[in-house]
């Protein structure tokens, strides 16, 4: 005999973790106890070696499959409690600094659907139904460990059904903190409205109305997708122009009816059938019964399907795919809160459906595009978050990674981990600001952080970098925005080396104070050089040329162009326009550079959200097409962006398609790329690249970009479990808070473990 305590570190709350240890002690026959604590999970064992010792094997290899652990820890003892030769959970211990992890939101799985589906089941109907495998997680959780009185199901006393099932070590809900029926958990009511909820939600929207849905993660506004004047009234209300609608489809054979789900990468259908059920961005049937203002012009569609009984029920009242969109207002943070949601969304929806159980924490849905046979994140929220990054690394201190201004999302480091915040959104009201402060607070409660060194951008007018600015008590350090760029590229990659580094987005601050954004960096997680860039241009009315884009082909056509369309549709600012050249803020962004091609070829003169003009530019682009437009490079790495617009000019003068014009320029970013990481190898001798920034999104530039540089022998390291946008950018300032803080620690970058 002998005894040994053991300590499971990672995602191992709220996951069936307790139960499944349990179930594997009592088979081997081994005495002790299991419990959560601020760590993780502690168990407490006694019996035979050769036990003991498949109880650690089986340990790992049989987890439940929601749990992630990360280490185990083993300790040999001689006193351990047998409590009578049995194996026990016991009560949770919440004291201590928390080390857990905690688990995100996942999709209703198989076994809970079929008690949904069965009359015979008490649980039939139930739009609450859960189990240790799926359900509400993040969103609910107050405080650590992650036991029922710490979650917003706190104020729902079990019955004597789900008491018996909770504490059965048979069942599956075994030790589920959420676990609810009808006779005791949240009651689902449409609000002002008698009879079934669902029936009368159904009626809502067959009747062409507005309908607000609470969530897990908030709340969504939902319409008829096949409905013209519904759509459009939501975007009216809404104020939302141009930018697409999500639509929810009830299963992957109704995806098959709208979009082409198995020919992209032949992952559409694992995407979508992901236990984060995320939005998936998919090519768009030419039959499909969609609205058009559903996804105004667009080639694709985000479709998902239903992750909560509440949504499989509601899909099955309606009989039709259905708009989800964010319960918000155009540039607000999504509804959680019931008074707030009827307060914001009252102008907007017809009717309320919702519940009685609380939300927590807002977390909007994720967004994934299907690239090479995986999936990649262009917003990284429910489903996925707090899931950790593993830095390569332990981090001296703690750390708070501001993010940037768009696309906001901050996170937390602490010793090998970081956790990114859901996706907020962007830090342009008083709204957003509130829910990013107020989500800081939170996490950092609930990992146990509280941040000595602060990571900001040193853009001077973004709210977060204010923000960081304003924080008692902490040693602060900014991180440039591409660097910061191309070290989200590296964590989420969990490297640490020096490589060369290619960010091109929208706008970032630069060290010499103009706005960067098509950048050739030499860069690792402690340092960078910038090696090379697109020559800069003018910004003909500042911040107005990102919201009309028409200017940006001024500039680029340098007063030339009278005779080309886009002149003439702006005759009468044209001139104007040009005697702004002189004075005006200078870019060297590659987002500007899309822009002005898609304002020359017709595709997009005015945005109305960000990155519009490039995003529809993509979309019309001939993928067949693969001749590509040239441009200089002058010895010192400055790319003459100017070229590729003049060459897309002269093939519109010549009578080329839009469509082909815009493939060869997308090919002639991708080949002038290639081009400065062979000028850069041969100069440095690094062969690895990372590719991050926003317009790294655009498939196919990333697509061709990627064959170019693996044909021509470079490692290549493009985005996975962050997104390439701004989302990625407090990833990235963390991971190099971390390097300075370490290297500043250990003295010398040889013996802080960077190569």
């Amino acid at each position: 005999m002998m005894g040994v305590r053991v300590r499971v570190e990672g995602v191992v709350q709220g996951v069936g973790f307790r139960p499944f240890v349990h179930g594997l002690a009592t088979r081997l026959g081994l005495a002790g106890r299991v419990g959560n604590d601020a760590h993780g999970v502690f168990v407490e064992l006694e019996g035979g070696r050769d036990q003991i010792g498949e109880f650690l094997v089986r340990l790992e290899c049989d987890a439940p499959p929601l749990a992630s652990i990360e280490r185990v820890t083993v300790t040999s003892t001689p006193h351990v409690t047998r409590a009578g030769g049995r194996f026990r959970i016991v009560e949770s211990d919440p004291s201590g600094t928390s080390r857990t992890l905690v688990s995100p939101d996942i999709a209703t799985c198989a076994d809970c659907l079929a008690e949904l589906a069965d009359p015979a089941d008490r649980r039939y109907r139930y739009p609450f139904v859960n189990c240790v495998n799926c359900g509400p997680r993040l969103t609910i959780v107050r405080a650590m460990p992650y036991d029922r009185p710490l979650t917003t199901m706190a104020g729902f006393e079990m019955c004597g059904d789900c008491r018996a099932e909770f504490h059965d070590p048979a069942d599956r809900r075994f030790h589920a903190q959420p676990i609810c029926c009808p006779a005791c958990g949240p009651t689902l009511s449409l609000m002002g409205v008698a009879g079934d909820p669902l029936t009368g939600a159904a009626e809502v929207l067959r009747a062409g109305g507005v309908l607000a849905v609470k969530g897990i993660g908030g709340y969504h506004l939902a319409v008829l997708a096949s409905d013209e004047s519904a759509a459009a009234e939501l975007r009216r209300r809404k104020r939302r122009a141009d930018k697409p609608f999500a639509v929810m489809v009830a299963d992957l054979d109704e995806a098959r009816r709208l979009c082409e789900v198995d020919g992209v990468d032949a992952i559409g259908a694992a995407l979508l059938a992901d236990r984060a059920r995320p939005i998936v961005l998919l090519p768009r049937l030419p039959e499909a019964a969609v609205a058009g203002a559903v996804a105004p012009g667009e080639r694709y569609l985000g479709l998902m399907l239903p992750y909560t009984p509440l949504h499989h029920l509601l899909l099955t009242a309606v009989g039709a795919p259905i708009v989800l969109t964010s319960g918000n207002g155009s540039d607000e943070p999504i509804a959680y809160d019931d008074r707030d949601a009827l307060d914001r969304l009252g102008g907007i929806a017809d009717a309320f459906l919702t519940h009685d159980r609380p939300i927590h924490l807002r977390a909007d849905d994720s967004v994934v595009r299907p690239f090479r046979g995986r999936g990649m994140i262009l917003r990284r929220s429910r489903g996925h978050a707090p899931r950790p990054f593993t830095l390569p690394y332990e981090a001296p201190r703690h750390i708070l990674g501001c993010g940037a201004e768009l696309k906001s999302t901050f996170c937390l480091g602490k010793g090998r981990h970081a956790f990114v915040s859901p996706h907020i959104g962007d830090l342009e009201n008083y709204e957003t600001l509130r829910s990013y402060v107020e989500g800081i607070e939170h996490f950092a409660a609930l990992f146990g952080v509280r941040p000595e060194v602060v990571a900001y951008d040193p853009h001077p007018e973004y709210l977060s970098t204010k923000h960081a600015l304003d924080l008692p008590d902490v040693e602060v350090t900014a991180v440039q925005h591409h660097h910061a760029h191309i070290a989200s590229c590296l964590a989420d990659n969990g490297e640490h080396g020096r490589v060369i580094g290619v960010a091109f987005d929208g706008l970032g601050y630069g060290l010499d104070g103009t706005l960067w954004g098509g950048e050739f960096l030499l860069a690792d997680l402690v340092s960078f050089e910038r090696a090379g860039h697109l020559a800069p241009v003018p910004m003909p009315g500042g911040s107005a040329a990102i919201r009309q884009p028409w200017r940006m082909a001024a500039a680029y056509l340098e007063g030339d162009g009278a005779a080309l369309d886009v002149a003439r549709r702006h005759e009468r600012w044209w001139a104007s326009v040009n005697s702004l050249m002189r004075g005006a803020p200078v870019t060297s962004s590659a987002g500007r550079l899309f822009d002005a091609v898609a304002a020359l070829l017709g595709v997009r003169d005015t945005i109305t959200y960000e990155g519009q003009a490039a995003i529809e530019l993509e979309r019309l682009a001939d993928p067949a097409e693969r001749a590509a437009y040239p441009a200089a490079v002058s010895d010192d790495l400055v790319v003459a962006g100017a070229d590729l617009v003049r060459a897309a000019a002269a093939d519109l003068v010549a009578g080329v398609e839009p469509a082909v014009i815009s493939a060869r320029f997308h090919n002639g970013v991708s080949e002038v790329v290639v081009r400065c990481c062979h000028v850069l190898r041969d100069a440095t001798g690094l062969a690895t690249v990372a590719l991050s920034g926003g317009v790294f999104q655009n498939v196919l530039l990333l697509g061709r970009t990627v064959e170019r540089l693996s044909g021509a022998g470079f490692r290549v390291l493009t985005h996975a479990g962050v997104p390439a946008n701004d989302g990625g950018i407090s990833l990235g300032q963390v991971a190099v808070a971390a390097a300075r803080d370490r290297l500043r620690s250990y003295g010398d970058q040889s013996s802080a473990g960077f190569s």
